[in-house]
């Protein structure tokens, strides 16, 4: 089952090593940029349970050129 990052990413035809690069230049390191990639962050029962730092969310979402609500799971 793909990630709601992977499925934001197919729309604009960005592969897992474009979407890690772009990640690295804005500042996150690698593994968080895979675990958000996996959408590791989407599972959580309370917000202050996420690992994922908002500010690498941002970062995705500018990556992707959405918003970052977008990547929450609904």
């Amino acid at each position: 089952m793909k990630s709601r990052v992977q499925e934001l990413a197919e729309r604009i035809n960005m592969s897992c090593d474009e979407f890690i690069g772009e990640m690295r230049k804005r500042g996150c390191s690698e593994p968080t940029a895979l675990k958000i990639w996996r959408g590791e962050y989407e599972n959580f029962e309370d917000f202050k349970d996420n690992d994922m730092n908002l500010s690498n969310l941002r970062k995705a979402a500018f990556v992707l050129r959405v918003g970052t609500g977008t990547l929450l799971p609904k």
